[in-house]
């Protein structure tokens, strides 16, 4: 600055210094504020196209196929048993198929009290057309199952059986055999099976499960 000036305006050295870097240090930031509004080139950035388009959602499942009904009118198979001797209630019986001897005297109202069942095997699986005979000898079971078996008892002679023998039989108890052994020897001894309906207690239903069992 001119001494001049710095006389006529008063101002020390000092401060004319000051004054001077504050004006170059003005002149260099507008100059960089100049360069750098300058414009410049600006390159678009290049469009990139999608990897892919919209990923498919899945497809719907479907309603699923109704399970077949099952057929309710199909019956279990039964069997027909004839279920005999000292039981409440004898006849013949319709049974679910595998059913077991305990079924079949339960179906016929069961055991007759004090009716010996020893050699009952009441676990034996039954099978169609057969016949259980309660409080009579042990027959082997139908269908030839098991080792080899001696011959089966006979019938009982009427003839010659004791009170204990008869007693044996299904449905006849000790009064019964009793009768059976006075009208024997009442009679002389029985001429056929057929005679054994006249003895005293001995309906058709009692003759029907002992015409098979016994003999003259």
């Amino acid at each position: 600055m001119p001494v001049w000036l710095q006389a006529r305006c008063g101002m020390e050295p000092r401060t004319v210094a000051a004054v001077a870097v504050v004006l170059v240090a003005a002149v260099g930031f507008a100059a960089q504020q100049f360069w750098s509004a300058r414009p410049q080139p600006v390159t678009a950035p290049a469009v990139v196209a999608p990897a892919g388009g919209p990923a498919a959602g899945p497809a719907p499942a479907g309603a699923a196929a109704p399970s077949p009904a099952v057929s309710a009118g199909a019956g279990a198979a039964r069997i027909v048993v004839d279920i005999g001797g000292k039981v409440r209630d004898p006849g013949v019986r319709r049974l679910p198929a595998g059913s077991r001897v305990e079924d079949a005297l339960a179906a016929a109202g069961g055991v007759r009290p004090g009716t010996d069942t020893t050699g009952l095997n009441r676990a034996r699986v039954l099978v169609d057309g057969e016949q259980v005979l309660v409080g009579a000898p042990a027959q082997p079971p139908p269908g030839g199952a098991g080792g080899a078996r001696g011959p089966a008892p006979g019938p009982i002679s009427l003839g010659s059986a004791t009170v204990e023998q008869l007693d044996g039989l299904p449905g006849v108890g000790p009064v019964l055999a009793q009768h059976i052994v006075d009208f024997r020897t009442a009679r002389g001894g029985f001429r056929s099976v057929e005679e054994l309906r006249q003895v005293n207690g001995i309906g058709e239903r009692r003759f029907a499960d002992l015409r098979t069992l016994v003999r003259p």
